[in-house]
């Protein structure tokens, strides 16, 4: 038969990881003291570094990641209005000169 998948509600997550952060313990030790797969807690621990801006090498935190798509969405049409002033200055220069 197919296992249930067990539920835990915020409160059990925040104290599990707050246990991992505050105790320095291990997370397979935490883990094994709350009764639960040492795989849960380690994402919950990933979670919570994510949330708090403490990325690992190389990664973004949620608000690096909003700042980058703003910043990309700007540079898109900050691109598009660059690439239509020039069209509109070949123009008028055709216009100004007769051609």
């Amino acid at each position: 038969m197919a296992e249930t998948r067990r539920r835990f509600d915020p409160e059990f997550r925040a104290g599990a990881v707050r246990i991992v952060r505050e105790t320095g313990k291990s997370i397979a030790q935490v883990a094994r003291d709350l009764g639960i797969n040492s795989g849960t807690p380690a994402n919950w621990v990933q979670q919570d570094r994510a949330a708090r801006g403490e990325a690992a090498a190389g990664q973004l935190s949620e608000d690096e990641r909003a700042e980058l798509a703003r910043l990309r969405r700007e540079n898109a049409e900050l691109a598009m209005e660059r690439d239509i002033l020039k069209r509109s200055v070949v123009l008028w220069v055709k216009e100004a000169t007769g051609r």
